[in-house]
């Protein structure tokens, strides 16, 4: 008698329990982004080529061909500087889930 109480006894409480828990399965969806425009996808490749260019024909104009070659690359690493330390325009961010 013991053992037929005991076991409708956890039939009972699997029978409330697996319902209760079964409803937390969609907590975890995910946010869809829009899709980006190719500007926004290379943004700072961009930039880094604008500064680039910038400083060869600076370069150009004040020391011919070599220094087109010495501005482009100064124009460069001022270009990535500028991009990654002075103004960067994403912060890296911890996956971040919403319900929809």
């Amino acid at each position: 008698m013991r053992k037929l109480l005991a076991t409708f006894l956890m039939v009972a409480m699997m029978g409330i329990i697996i319902p209760l828990t079964a409803g937390s399965a969609n907590a975890q969806t995910v946010r869809y982004k829009k899709p980006q425009s190719t500007y926004q996808k290379n943004k700072r490749l961009i930039d880094i080529g604008v500064g680039a260019g910038a400083g060869a024909i600076i370069g150009a104009l004040v020391g011919g061909k070599k220094g087109a070659l010495i501005g482009a690359g100064v124009g460069a690493g001022s270009g990535l500087l500028y991009t990654y330390v002075i103004n960067p325009k994403t912060k890296k961010r911890e996956r971040v889930y919403y319900r929809r």
